[in-house]
């Protein structure tokens, strides 16, 4: 059975991850999640003092160290979930602070950053039979990917997800801080010079805000089945 690149792209928040995730165990295909790339290089500037207080980033610095950055995804031997590493660190978990939730979309915006990103993102699917999500994933990394999708929800529906999620972690979390944050992100993101954020023209949109997260799974495979078996 021939192997697809299924690209999911949408807002944060939106359940891409969980949804890319799932798929991917479904078909045996290889997940790659690119939000946590660009996390992990919002957490390297943060350990490295890139980030300053008021929010400006140290651009030529840390344009000057971008070869030292190095990620990495390795399956959980428990979870079979795919968890990033730094360097050879994991940080599943620092990454998905609202410390680094507050500045990645200023760094994902930089053009340097996002050519890294790219190019590491591109040698990963050379050999197909990979699901990525991210917000450009059918419109710049994977154009001619055989499934695009476009996730979307409300901003209040996301921002309770993300809040939820926290509390389960036993992190930090406020729903007053999370919503503008949602919303700060989802501008940044729309509106960046460099692969801002929208639709692809091929894309299909789904919009699971009233959805569970069976309900928006099998939606998916449902779409991905009908791509592969057209093309057999």
């Amino acid at each position: 059975m021939k192997k697809i690149t299924i690209a999911i792209d949408g807002h944060s928040s939106c359940g891409k991850s969980t949804m890319a995730k799932a798929l991917a165990q479904q078909l045996g295909y290889i997940y790659v999640d690119t939000g946590a790339m660009y996390r992990s290089v919002t957490l390297y500037a943060l350990q490295h003092q890139l980030i300053q207080p008021d929010g400006t980033i140290l651009t030529d610095k840390l344009q000057q160290q971008m070869d030292s950055i190095h990620i990495t995804f390795q399956l959980d031997p428990t979870t079979k979930c795919p968890l990033t590493y730094l360097n050879g660190e994991c940080v599943e978990g620092p990454i998905r602070s609202l410390e680094v939730s507050n500045h990645v979309s200023p760094i994902a915006a930089l053009p340097f950053v996002r050519e890294a990103m790219v190019a590491q993102q591109q040698a990963m699917g050379l050999e197909g039979g990979i699901v990525m999500d991210g917000r450009d994933i059918g419109t710049v990394v994977f154009p001619h990917a055989e499934l695009k999708v476009f996730v979307t929800a409300t901003a209040q529906v996301r921002a309770q997800r993300r809040y939820d999620e926290l509390v389960q972690k036993g992190m930090p979390a406020d729903f007053d801080d999370i919503l503008k944050n949602v919303q700060e992100r989802d501008y940044i993101d729309s509106h960046r010079e460099v692969s801002p954020l929208r639709q692809a023209p091929d894309a299909i949109l789904l919009d699971n805000s009233q959805m569970t997260i069976e309900g928006q799974n099998q939606w998916l495979l449902d779409k991905a089945m009908g791509v592969i078996n057209a093309d057999c």
